[in-house]
């Protein structure tokens, strides 16, 4: 699933349609975009999808982007495991199919959103409140997380650290990769109890969160198998996980087996030697 570095280089890349009016807006499936009002109505209104407006702003909180439209309605995308928002040139076409919304702009380019198992959708908001209470149940951002809000977050929780680090409500952004690669860069072993870390781990874990996502960020993402930047490319951000995905290679810091094992029902990975539990 595409988490923080993937959807802020999306949303960066969206941003290049501000200002661009938006002339037809198609809808190739129907149960991908969601709009409580149209169940009522029985139709959607494509203005809410910005039809006839321009994007005047991008916004992000955690894993989900919106667009922002002149007219005041939002579009709110979440790419759930396999989504993708592309941005496509003057005669372009979309490879492999599945794309379930095509906004036609102005300048020729298209903004396609594709989701070949529809894990993910677009949510019709009326006005940009709606958006702020709809994010209200998330966690901090990522990105801007401190020690003493995850601490407030999951310090009293009994569950393993790599579970409370997946919870959306105490920090937005962080999924099973970047996860993996923050407890690995702050020494602190997945299946540890929250409330076992104290004040100083907390602090350090919040410091390596904010590092492996900027970093992720910084290398373009990390493409496992659907996710693509708006043009279409690869991110690389891949090739510098330390732990995710290499369960029973060499740690590239202690050289010993990476160990790997199931925890809240994802599969983590991290070294048993840098890692280490402490003694009680």
């Amino acid at each position: 699933m595409p988490e923080l570095p993937e959807v802020e280089h999306v949303r960066r890349g969206v941003e290049t349609l501000i200002g661009i009016p938006i002339e037809n807006v198609r809808v190739g499936r129907r149960d991908v975009v969601r709009d409580e009002h149209a169940k009522r109505r029985g139709r959607l209104d494509h203005r809410l999808l910005l039809e006839g407006a321009t994007v005047t702003g991008t916004r992000r909180h955690g894993k989900q982007l919106a667009l922002i439209g002149s007219n005041g309605a939002c579009v709110l995308v979440h790419l759930g495991m396999s989504g993708q928002l592309l941005v496509l040139d003057t005669g372009q076409r979309v490879s492999g199919g599945h794309a379930h919304v095509v906004w036609s702009l102005g300048d020729g380019r298209r903004l396609v959103f594709r989701d070949p198992r529809r894990f993910g959708g677009v949510w019709l908001l009326r006005r940009e409140s709606d958006l702020d209470a709809r994010w209200a149940s998330l966690g901090n951002d990522g990105l801007v997380i401190t020690g003493g809000a995850l601490c407030e977050a999951l310090g009293a929780s009994t569950r393993a650290v790599k579970a409370g680090l997946l919870d959306q409500s105490a920090v937005a952004g962080v999924g099973n990769i970047y996860a993996d690669e923050a407890l690995f860069d702050a020494g602190i072993n997945p299946g540890r109890p929250c409330n076992m870390l104290t004040e100083p781990e907390w602090d350090r874990l919040s410091v390596s969160v904010r590092a492996v996502l900027e970093e992720g960020f910084r290398r373009g993402g990390s493409t496992l198998r659907d996710y693509r930047r708006p043009d279409g490319s690869s991110g690389d951000a891949v090739a510098g996980h330390r732990v995710y995905g290499r369960g029973s290679k060499p740690c590239f810091r202690c050289e010993n087996k990476l160990s790997q094992a199931q925890i809240a029902q994802r599969t983590t990975v991290w070294c048993p030697r840098c890692q280490r539990v402490p003694p009680p």
